[in-house]
C-alpha cells in the first residue's frame, strides 16, 4: 500500500497535477484506507498554523520581495565585481557571490535565476565566457545560498526536526561558503585557461560600490547579532527585517512608494506564502499519515538488516535526498523526508543539525540535477535555451557539488564546530 501510494504520488506530479494536490490526494487516500479520520489533516494544519516560529516566514518572504524590487540586484552585483572583478574569471565569481547572497535573503532558487540572471548572463557572454560555463554557473548558483541565513528551510526544518534554528543558522555558513567557494574556483582556473581580460583593482570603485551596498549586506549579519546577542528570536528577527528593509526601500534609496508599491508587494509575498502555507499543510498531512503507517520504523527495521555502518546510511542518504530534490519543492520535502529520517538519522548516531545541512546541500544539488531539476527547467526559459544544452552545461558544476557534499557529509565538524564555539 505505501509502495503503491509512492507510485501514485509520482505519477500524478509527473502528469502535471500541482504538487499540492497531488500530496493531498495520497494523504487522503491513505487515511482511508488505514481507516482514519480526515480530522488529522484539518489537526497537522491548526497546528501548523498556530507554530509561533513560522511566523518567520511570511516576515523573511516579505523582506525578499522588496528586495528583489528596485536596485538591490545592482548594487549587489555592483559590490562583487569592485571585490572580486580583478581576478582570473572574476565576473564569474562576482555571478556565484551575488547569486548565493540574494538567494539566501529572498529565499527562492527561481526568483534568483530570473531577477539576477538577466544582468549577469549577458555580461559573462560579453567578457567571452563560453556560453555553456555560463549557462551552468548561472543555473546552479541559484540554488546556492540555502545554508545562509535567514535561509526559510533551515527555520522550517528546525520546526519539523526540533533542532535549534540559531543553531542551523550557524551551522551553514562554513558548508555554504564551501559550495560556493570551490565554485569559484572553477570559475578562476577557466579564467585563467581561458587568459580573460580583468580589469585592475580599484579602491575607491571598491568604497563606493560598499557604501552603496552597505545596507543590504548587513542583513544576515544583524540577524545572526540579534540572535545570538539575545536581543531576539529568529521570528522577531524576522519582523526587524522586515521593518528595516521596508524603512531603507522607501525611505532610504527612494525604490518604492509606501502608498502605490509597498501594497502590491504585500499582496505578491503574500500570494506566495499561501502557496507555501497550502503545500505544507499537505505535505504535514501525508508525512501524518506516513507516521501512522509506521513507515519510518518500517524503514530502520530494513535498514538494519541491509545497512550495518553510519557510512552506508549516509551514501544511501545522499542518493535518496538528490532524487527527492529533483522531484519536489525544498518545503514539501523537508516536511514529508525529515520525520522519515529522523529517527534512521539518530539510531546512526547523526546530529539533527549536521543532518540538516546535509539535507539542504542535497537538495540544493538535486534541483540542478538531470532530467527533472527544476532549476534546469527555469534556466532554460530564462536564457532561451535548449533543456538539453542546460543539461550538459551543469553537469562539471553537479560534479563539483558532489564533492563538496561528500565533505559535508563525513565531516561533521564543518558544520558543528561554529555552534559548538558559540555554545562555549
Amino acid at each position: 500500500m505505501i509502495l503503491a501510494l509512492g507510485l501514485l504520488l509520482i505519477l500524478l506530479i509527473l502528469m502535471g497535477m500541482p504538487i499540492f494536490a497531488g500530496i493531498m490526494g495520497a494523504a487522503m487516500l491513505g487515511l482511508h484506507v488505514s481507516q482514519v479520520d480526515f480530522s488529522a489533516i484539518d489537526i497537522e494544519m491548526f497546528r501548523l498554523a498556530n507554530a509561533p516560529v513560522l511566523l518567520a516566514i511570511p516576515l523573511f518572504t516579505f523582506s525578499g520581495y522588496l528586495l528583489s524590487e528596485g536596485g538591490t540586484s545592482r548594487r549587489l552585483v555592483r559590490f562583487s565585481k569592485s571585490l572580486f572583478g580583478w581576478i582570473p574569471g572574476g565576473l564569474g565569481v562576482v555571478a556565484l557571490v551575488s547569486c548565493s547572497f540574494f538567494t539566501a535573503i529572498t529565499g527562492a532558487t527561481g526568483i534568483t535565476i530570473i531577477a539576477l540572471g538577466g544582468l549577469l548572463f549577458p555580461a559573462l557572454i560579453s567578457e567571452n565566457y563560453k556560453e555553456n560555463f555560463s549557462l551552468g554557473l548561472m543555473t546552479t548558483s541559484g540554488s546556492l545560498g540555502l545554508h545562509f541565513p535567514p535561509s526559510l528551510p533551515i527555520i522550517l526544518y528546525g520546526f519539523v526536526s526540533g533542532a535549534s534554528i540559531e543553531r542551523l543558522f550557524v551551522a551553514g555558513i562554513v558548508p555554504g561558503m564551501l559550495m560556493v567557494g570551490i565554485l569559484c574556483l572553477f570559475s578562476v582556473f577557466m579564467g585563467k585557461r581561458w587568459k580573460l581580460e580583468r580589469p585592475p583593482f580599484s579602491l575607491s570603485e571598491f568604497l563606493h560600490s560598499l557604501r552603496e551596498a552597505a545596507w543590504e549586506l548587513a542583513i544576515p549579519l544583524m540577524i545572526l547579532v540579534g540572535i545570538y546577542s539575545g536581543f531576539s528570536t529568529a521570528t522577531e528577527a524576522a519582523a526587524l527585517t522586515a521593518v528595516y528593509v521596508l524603512l531603507i526601500k522607501v525611505f532610504l534609496f527612494r525604490e518604492l512608494s509606501l502608498m502605490r508599491d509597498v501594497p502590491r508587494i504585500m499582496v505578491e509575498s503574500t500570494k506566495m506564502v499561501g502557496g507555501i502555507m497550502i503545500i505544507l499543510g499537505a505535505a504535514l498531512g501525508f508525512a501524518n499519515y506516513l507516521v501512522d503507517a509506521f513507515v519510518p520504523m518500517r524503514i530502520l527495521e530494513w535498514l538494519q538488516g541491509t545497512v550495518q555502518s553510519k557510512i552506508g546510511f549516509l551514501l544511501i542518504l545522499n542518493f535518496f535526498l538528490i532524487v527527492v530534490g529533483c522531484m519536489m519543492d525544498i518545503f514539501s520535502a523537508i516536511l514529508i523526508v525529515v520525520p522519515l529520517i529522523m529517527p534512521l538519522a539518530e539510531k546512526f548516531g547523526i546530529d539533527p543539525v549536521h543532518l540538516g545541512i546535509i539535507f539542504l546541500a542535497n537538495l540544493a544539488i538535486g534541483y540542478n540535477t538531470p532530467p527533472i531539476g527544476l532549476n534546469l527547467f527555469i534556466a532554460s526559459s530564462r536564457f532561451d535555451r535548449p533543456i538539453m544544452q542546460l543539461y550538459r552545461a551543469t553537469l562539471p558544476f553537479l560534479f563539483l557539488l558532489l564533492v563538496t557534499l561528500f565533505m559535508i557529509t563525513y565531516w561533521p565538524a564543518l558544520s558543528l564546530f561554529l555552534p559548538a564555539l558559540l555554545k562555549g
